[in-house]
């Protein structure tokens, strides 16, 4: 009998065979490109550049999801830690070839973080220079959304933010994800 792969066995295999690989450098100034455009649409309101990155991410995200379903071939997730592994020794392996570290985990097992010790939307970002930036602008603000829809399409409503991230002076980059509630599954009114 075979011993069950452990997450990043998952994701190394996955992202060594089943992935499609697109330029990196391609990707990470495209989004450069996007974040760049919604500062100057939003004349500099970084709250609203963070809000249109975190919708933008939730829209990917409840897409993505079924890719990574389809990719991946994991067993459903019995607890919150066990998608804490799943969606980071997987999901950003398969997306975005790096695995955060799981930590700071709340008492009641319904808080973690995702310390990102390598973002790869982050190389060659140089942040506006207008003395605000570096405290209001999430850069990689996507990530989060993403993080929201793909994890609602599997009935686990979170709550995501940055709380900490290198192009912003900190230490570290980390996610901050919160289980909200374990959504039902419900049949669309008038279905039966």
């Amino acid at each position: 009998m075979a011993a069950a792969r452990t997450p990043r066995q998952i994701g190394d295999e996955v992202w060594k065979t089943r992935v499609e690989k697109v330029n990196a450098e391609l990707v990470t100034l495209t989004y450069g490109s996007v974040v760049a455009q919604l500062c100057k649409d939003f004349a500099g309101d970084y709250k609203q550049v963070n809000e249109q990155l975190d919708k933008m991410g939730y829209n990917i995200g409840i897409r993505l999801i079924e890719d990574f379903l389809a990719r991946a071939n994991t067993s459903r997730c019995r607890t919150f830690r066990d998608t804490a592994e799943i969606v980071s020794k997987v999901g950003f392996k398969i997306f975005l070839n790096v695995t955060p570290n799981v930590g700071n985990w709340s008492a009641d097992n319904k808080q973690f973080s995702l310390i990102v010790d390598e973002n790869p939307l982050a190389d060659f970002v140089e942040l506006p220079d207008d003395g605000r930036a570096p405290t209001e602008l999430w850069y990689s603000n996507v990530l989060v959304g993403v993080l929201r829809g793909a994890l609602e399409m599997v009935q686990m409503q979170v709550e995501a933010e940055f709380v900490s991230d290198v192009l912003r002076g900190d230490e570290t980059t980390e996610i901050q994800v919160r289980l909200v509630k374990v959504l039902e599954d419900e049949m669309p009114v008038g279905d039966e």
